[in-house]
């Protein structure tokens, strides 16, 4: 168990912390790919969004576009020449940073069916693939949805699980999602109150617990990049240093 509250005296009176998040190296969670989502909606937003998150020290981004049928019908396709779109604008500013796209998949039916008709999914890092519940209505079994991602070659990475609302409650469910082979991903701003009270003290006992293993800024606009701006300068930044188990720096570079 990390005990989040006694790590600073953990810390070497010697040892010298980063000042932003370049401890984690990669981002694996934002809206960045433009006019496709509910994030940036042209490449000049995305550039300036990039350009925030170089200053907030990560030395690459994966982002992940929505993949939700009935809102965000998109497909590797329409992701890819958002990419395409996106690194081109990146080299006409000279922007030499290492922006890839995967996608987070929201578990509705057109997911199974991609599954069952064994398309490849867009993957955060080899077969690690970001995938999110619905905030309003609790997910029915998911031991057997993430059975069948798993069966399917596949490692889901739930999207911060400290937003489901319905979990509140009943804490010992995320120890249940974890045991049932998902790995769990803190958004980084919940920590700071950002989607309330409820999301931030789960969030803090989820760390407590050891039970993240990955996180990311979900940036998706402006207000997302001053709000991690603003935790660089918190006390919880030394303790997101010292939290154990993410796994964000450990993932490939360019595939």
């Amino acid at each position: 168990m990390f005990k989040l509250f006694s790590s600073a005296s953990r810390t070497s009176r010697n040892e010298v912390l980063p000042k932003d998040f370049s401890f984690l190296k990669t981002d694996i969670h934002s809206h960045l790919i433009p006019g496709i989502d509910d994030g940036s909606p042209d490449v000049a937003e995305s550039i300036v969004l990039i350009k925030h998150m170089q200053r907030l020290g990560f030395s690459r981004i994966v982002t992940t576009p929505h993949i939700k049928w009935e809102r965000y019908p998109n497909t590797r396709e329409t992701i890819t020449a958002g990419l395409q779109q996106l690194q081109a604008g990146m080299a006409a500013e000279q922007i030499n940073f290492e922006v890839r796209a995967a996608a987070e998949y929201y578990l509705d039916d057109h997911f199974f069916s991609l599954l069952d008709k064994q398309e490849p999914l867009l993957t955060i890092d080899e077969n690690k693939v970001l995938v999110e519940f619905s905030f309003y209505a609790e997910p029915f079994q998911p031991h057997d949805t993430f059975f069948r991602i798993q069966t399917a070659g596949y490692q889901p990475v739930l999207a911060h699980p400290e937003r489901y609302g319905y979990f509140h409650e009943r804490k010992e469910m995320y120890k249940t999602l974890k045991n049932a082979g998902a790995m769990l991903q803190l958004n980084l701003l919940a920590l700071t109150g950002y989607y309330g009270k409820k999301a931030q003290q789960v969030s803090e006992w989820m760390l407590k617990e050891g039970l993240y293993d990955f996180c990311g800024t979900d940036m998706h606009h402006t207000k997302h990049a001053e709000g991690l701006k603003d935790l660089i300068s918190s006390r919880q930044l030394q303790l997101l240093q010292q939290y154990p188990s993410f796994r964000n720096a450990g993932l490939g570079g360019t595939q």
